[in-house]
């Protein structure tokens, strides 16, 4: 079974609202993201304190099972929550999230018996566009959890991690855009004029 777990915990500072909930391209930006990636998946949930805001997706809500720690206390309750033991986190503010990078990490999780398969770019690790397996990551997360960790990799060091290269990257999101969030009004605008110019 294959989960895809939708972050939508973020306090959307920089935005001045939620922006999971912002019309984009007339439909709520999370509802965008669910419908591009409800094909690969066998479920998806969304992890959120705010379930009666979020109800209208129909999907399972979870809340935070660690609540003050940051993105690494929500990757562990994405994965606590799902059923799958491969599981796809993705973050509610990724408008061009790519169906077709997160199957290529699944079945390099596979192929490889990879615990983590992720994306890494100039910019460094992208956890939130990431497949993880429920069994080996959980632990492992929980071990960080507890030693007082804060970075969402701290607990890497102890799981087999595959890194994409730029070219497994490009081959499955041409377009670059695959990791984009959008943090501000201006940001959001772009993604829309993009989303429409290029028909993504």
């Amino acid at each position: 079974m294959f989960s895809l777990v939708i972050q939508a915990g973020g306090k959307s500072t920089r935005m001045g609202q939620d922006k999971a909930l912002m019309p984009f391209l007339g439909r709520p930006l999370i509802q965008r993201v669910a419908d591009r990636l409800r094909p690969i998946a066998d479920e998806i949930l969304v992890t959120t304190n705010q379930p009666e805001a979020y109800a209208f997706l129909g999907l399972r809500l979870t809340p935070d099972l660690w609540p003050g720690r940051g993105a690494l206390g929500g990757l562990y309750t994405a994965i606590a929550a799902a059923r799958g033991e491969l599981v796809a986190v993705v973050a509610c503010d990724m408008p061009f999230a790519s169906p077709a990078l997160i199957e290529t990490a699944a079945s390099l999780m596979i192929s490889e018996k990879a615990d983590v398969v992720i994306p890494k770019t100039d910019e460094g690790y992208e956890p939130f566009h990431a497949v993880y397996r429920r069994d080996t990551c959980l632990p492992a997360i929980l071990s960080a959890i507890q030693a007082g960790a804060w970075k969402v990799i701290a607990w890497f060091p102890s799981v087999k991690v595959r890194v994409l290269t730029p070219a497994e990257i490009t081959a499955a999101d041409p377009s670059g855009l695959a990791f984009w969030n959008v943090n501000t009004p201006e940001e959001f605008a772009k993604a829309e004029h993009l989303a429409q110019e290029l028909g993504l």
